[in-house]
């Protein structure tokens, strides 16, 4: 077929298709667009994006042994389909590059810098940053070192903000020694039992296989570092950010404790505290319809803030 025919099949295929979908109301599937960037360290980092360049935006942050997937049904989302949606695998995870050494995954500055990376290569404004557990530490790490004035807010789900034994299950401490076992057979059925511990209604089938893979991914280094930061708590950090907050916290999280969240709560007047009756580590993945409501309510907030 030469080329001019080709090409005016095509357009005319599309024509066709963007005509049943203004027929049946069918919302076209955003474009999406994948990009990398190198942090400060040379650390090479893989991230996606959508949506509207011009519309209020939200960056996903993710958490320990899971990827930019996790994101899936809040890039799928009708209620967000309104948002330029970033996210992005962190150090060690997914497609991101993996240094072998845990001190690449001690520093808090390191993380911090990887936000900013993103930020820059997304060509992000002002950004709402969601931090879902580790990626919840990552978000303080940013705003530690760079401020909250590049930020229009902040939504912390199940987030670590305190390594601290009274904020922490007895279960994620365990997880921190048996998922970075040097045995391959211990840490393989660790990783597996960590998973399942991150939901109250647990992923089946396909779902469940993939998160399978991307917790085997992750690098063991990262939480062989992580656990040895210099910076443990972050909670001045948010308590001195002068944006709004909102909080996320599934009732039945089996790895960080109600109380994690209820303290920056405390320490921050004026933030709110969602609790999902519900859900466990992963509201966003539990509850997935209530989640996207709230956060396009905050982040449309955040934005006339």
């Amino acid at each position: 077929m030469v080329p001019s025919r080709r090409s005016f099949l095509a357009g005319a295929a599309s024509l066709a298709a963007l005509a049943v979908q203004a027929k049946f109301g069918i919302a076209a599937t955003p474009a999406r667009e994948t990009f990398s960037v190198r942090s400060s360290d040379g650390t090479m980092l893989t991230g996606d994006a959508q949506g509207d360049p011009q519309a209020p935006e939200i960056l996903f942050i993710h958490g320990l042994r899971q990827s930019r997937l996790s994101w899936d049904k809040q890039f799928s989302d009708p209620a967000l389909s309104g948002f330029r949606l970033v996210r992005f695998d962190l150090r060690g995870h997914g497609d991101s590059d993996k240094p072998p050494s845990p001190d690449a995954y001690a520093d808090a500055d390191r993380w911090a810098d990887d936000v900013a990376a993103v930020i820059a290569a997304a060509k992000l404004r002002r950004p709402v940053l969601v931090g879902w557990s580790l990626g919840g530490y990552v978000a303080g790490a940013y705003l530690r070192k760079y401020g909250g004035a590049g930020v229009s807010g902040i939504n912390l789900v199940d987030a670590v903000t305190k390594l601290s034994p009274d904020l922490l299950t007895p279960l994620a401490g365990t997880f921190a020694r048996t998922t970075t076992s040097p045995d391959l057979a211990e840490r393989t059925a660790e990783t597996a039992r960590f998973l399942e511990a991150c939901f109250h209604q647990p992923p089946t089938g396909v779902e469940l296989q993939r998160m399978l893979v991307v917790n085997g991914m992750t690098a063991r280094a990262v939480a062989e570092g992580f656990v040895k930061t210099t910076t443990p708590d972050l909670e001045p950090v948010f308590q001195a950010y002068a944006g709004p907050i909102l909080l996320t916290h599934g009732a039945h999280d089996r790895l960080v404790r109600l109380a994690m969240s209820e303290r920056i709560q405390a320490l921050r007047p004026g933030s709110r505290l969602s609790v999902y009756a519900d859900s466990g580590h992963s509201p966003f993945y539990e509850e997935p319809a209530r989640f996207g409501r709230e956060l396009a309510t905050f982040v449309t907030a955040s934005a006339r803030g």
